[in-house]
């Protein structure tokens, strides 16, 4: 099942209390202080991994809880400090504060510490002085940092294959790479992203596939508004339209203002368009199609005219995006 958000309930480890302790010896007549130190409480670390690519865990694991630093005692003798909780994460998980980014791990094996423990504190050792011989006070432990994060998955890619709903994303993508997206002849198809590696030459690239735009999807209508972060780290957008379609320069436009809706850097992504499904397509509406296309994309980006399922110009499409 895949899961791109989830909120979760971070607490940090609390630090040990100090020891309120004297010396207790044979012959040693009103022993000293001798209360140790607390232990540190442990942090809260995240940490990426490739292992995973879903967040599905912390939809039902909402707690993470790192373990409290032990307490002073006797003979000055420090607390055990706690352990701190290690929470794996995908790669590309970002973690927000009230709202403000205070991680994102991109990179394999990369960790941060995303709620710090409390320090323990003294014992009456540490009180000890001229004037106050038998201390009797210590200091409590520090409360470690708690809060509630919100965490959010954004896939990496090299492409993103952006398009209204049934445009032969889904298509492309199973014919250019290893994934194995749902295909149908229907809108909505894809629920969730899908990630492929489609090999070219001598490279290879990581091409996402979100669900279908449609008018209005940055303000929240169709699916495609809850995935448009899965495209934003991506190099490069791949725009698929049907090529049979009736006004193919609106729905060109269509998603380029739903993309400047989201995001303005999002849209001044390099583009690729690929105009689909065009099997026995006569060469004269190919070309009148690509015509009404340029007119609103302009003449320096490139177009191509390609069938998935005929294996049909994706070889172009592939070193077009490299």
């Amino acid at each position: 099942m895949f899961v791109d958000t989830a909120k979760v309930f971070v607490q940090a480890g609390k630090g040990g209390d100090g020891a309120v302790s004297f010396r207790h010896e044979i012959y040693v007549d009103k022993g000293g202080p001798d209360g140790g130190d607390g232990g540190r409480g442990g942090d809260v670390i995240f940490r990426a991994t490739t292992g995973l690519n879903t967040l599905v865990d912390y939809r039902y694991k909402p707690e993470l809880k790192a373990e409290g630093g032990q307490n002073g005692s006797k003979s000055n003798r420090r607390g055990k400090s706690g352990d701190n909780f290690i929470v794996k994460v995908p790669m590309g998980t970002v973690v927000k504060r009230d709202g403000e980014i205070i991680a994102d791990l991109i990179d394999d094996g990369q960790e941060v510490v995303i709620a710090r423990g409390g320090d323990g504190c003294f014992g009456n050792a540490h009180f000890k002085s001229s004037v106050r011989q038998t201390p009797r006070i210590a200091e409590k432990g520090e409360v470690g940092e708690t809060f509630e994060a919100e965490l959010e998955l954004k896939l990496l890619a090299d492409v993103g294959l952006v398009g209204f709903p049934n445009a032969g994303k889904s298509t492309f993508l199973s014919v250019v790479s290893n994934a194995r997206p749902e295909i149908a002849d229907y809108a909505f198809t894809t629920l969730t992203p899908n990630l492929g590696v489609a090999d070219i030459d001598d490279t290879s690239l990581l091409i996402a596939d979100i669900p279908g735009l449609i008018e209005g999807a940055s303000e929240g209508k169709g699916l495609g508004d809850a995935f448009l972060r899965h495209i934003e780290r991506t190099a490069v957008l791949l725009h698929l339209i049907d090529v049979y379609s009736d006004d193919i320069a609106k729905q060109y436009r269509t998603i380029r203002e739903e993309l400047r809706n989201y995001s303005e850097e999002l849209a001044t992504r390099p583009e690729v368009i690929a105009l689909t499904k065009a099997e026995g397509l006569d060469d004269d509406i190919r070309q009148m199609q690509i015509d009404a296309v340029k007119v609103e994309a302009g003449a320096d980006t490139p177009i191509y005219v390609i069938s998935a399922t005929a294996h049909q110009g994706t070889t172009e499409v592939l070193r077009s995006l490299r």
